[in-house]
């Protein structure tokens, strides 16, 4: 990787397990003068990339202040800085306050994203998230809690229920009951299926399912109040019968004529 100088690479970690960091993220750990990572939320394999003459920084109990004083001395000493962030540091990330201060210093950055938690959770869930004819759109939002200031009201968990499509829900356990009392004021029926994915691809991963009527005891029971991700949809039920145009037989495209009718043993849905 070029070592760009002086230059802040916001790398996406992945959601837990070591080995699904991308080449580009170890490559850009590996080219860091200074590594500031969440050790409250990143593996510390990841760190096995860094240089051994690199410094190593805890973000965890940092504040924006103090991560931008890394960057400070960057810009001073001209160094290259991997702020390590868990999942794709686009979503939830704080990245945007990052990127600003580093434009205030006309220092170079770049993005590399990673795997989000939304993608472990429906791989351990084993679900696809996105099915024909009964789930099209994904929304992803959190429980208003105590960043509650943060939220536009038009973005109430309730107002995006509506849709009855697939939900992802991030930094939502803590608040349980009002989870739930929220996603059934949307509209979701009692038995709509749900999943809560605790620490995705960690060693202590925990998968729950249950439906909605029963979602916050479930997290309860379990203890859960952080570090989890909860899924809720119809999609999360699985539907066998349903298939995609893209590979129906009846379907053309760019790649494929459609087979003649009397070839089509039923037409797509």
């Amino acid at each position: 990787m070029e070592r760009e100088r002086p230059k802040v690479w916001f790398v996406g970690a992945g959601p837990g397990a070591a080995d699904l960091l991308t080449f580009r993220g170890a490559a850009a750990i590996a080219a860091a003068d200074v590594v500031v990572w969440a050790a409250s939320l990143v593996s510390p394999e990841v760190l096995a990339h860094a240089s051994p003459e690199a410094e190593l920084l805890d973000s965890s109990a940092l504040t924006l202040e103090q991560v931008v004083a890394v960057y400070d001395r960057a810009v001073a000493e001209r160094l290259v800085v991997a702020r390590v962030h868990s999942g794709d540091p686009t979503i939830y990330g704080a990245i945007q306050e990052q990127i600003a201060e580093c434009d205030l210093r006309d220092l170079a950055w770049e993005i590399v994203p990673g795997v989000s938690s939304l993608s472990a959770a429906a791989a351990a869930v084993g679900r696809e998230l996105t099915v024909p004819g009964v789930a099209q759109s994904v929304v992803l939002t959190r429980l208003a809690t105590r960043t509650a200031t943060s939220m536009p009201p038009r973005e109430r968990v309730r107002e995006l229920a509506r849709a009855r499509t697939t939900m992802a829900l991030f930094l939502s356990c803590s608040r349980p009951r009002a989870l739930q009392a929220e996603l059934e004021a949307g509209g979701y029926p009692p038995d709509t299926p749900c999943a809560v994915v605790y620490r995705a691809t960690w060693p202590d991963e925990l998968v729950i399912s249950c439906q909605l009527q029963h979602l916050a005891e479930r997290i309860r029971d379990a203890r859960i109040h952080k570090q989890a991700l909860v899924l809720v949809g119809p999609a999360l039920a699985g539907a066998a019968e349903r298939r995609s145009n893209l590979y129906h037989p009846a379907f053309s495209h760019e790649f494929r004529r459609a087979a003649p009718a009397s070839e089509v043993p039923h037409a797509p849905p």
